[in-house]
């Protein structure tokens, strides 16, 4: 009899172990297992809101995009659930943070080392792709202190005809 490896109550109740559930491929179990190895609790609404951040591959969302985007998905967060979970999905190195403006900020499923083109008028932020731009002499930091990281970003516009 085969058991549904996507549905916990069919494995307590096939007395199967819990691991073979994350080996299964699923990317809710993926989703899940990701949040507790970053310290957060797979909660039903990190879930949801994950499975839409992460579900499309790399891209840059603002709060209010993904709170658009879980309520059309039928996904019942708040404004400030949506904000709160950005912002611990930062904190546990999930996301980035790349503040274009003072007022607005945009959260980058890709983690790693990279700059971002921003079209200005369009709200439109995307990957600088490759080793395009070389950064050297650094200044050197305060005592006590170290560089993070050094975020670049490019605003564009469109040429007027």
């Amino acid at each position: 009899m085969a058991v549904d490896t996507t549905n916990p109550a069919a494995l307590r109740a096939s007395a199967m172990p819990v691991e073979r559930a994350d080996r299964t491929g699923c990317p809710v179990h993926e989703l899940r297992r990701r949040l507790r190895e970053s310290g957060l609790r797979p909660t039903r609404q990190r879930v949801g809101l994950g499975w839409i951040l992460f579900a499309k591959g790399d891209r840059h969302v603002t709060a209010e995009m993904l709170f658009d985007e879980a309520a059309r998905a039928r996904v019942p967060v708040s404004l400030a659930t949506v904000y709160n979970t950005l912002h611990q999905f930062t904190e546990a190195g999930l996301l980035r943070e790349v503040a274009v403006d003072g007022a607005k900020t945009y959260f980058d499923t890709n983690t790693g080392n990279h700059h971002h083109f921003f079209v200005e008028g369009e709200n439109a932020l995307f990957d600088i792709e490759g080793p395009a731009i070389e950064i050297g002499d650094l200044p050197e930091p305060p005592e006590g202190m170290e560089i993070a990281r050094v975020d670049v970003i490019v605003r564009l516009r469109r040429k007027e005809s």
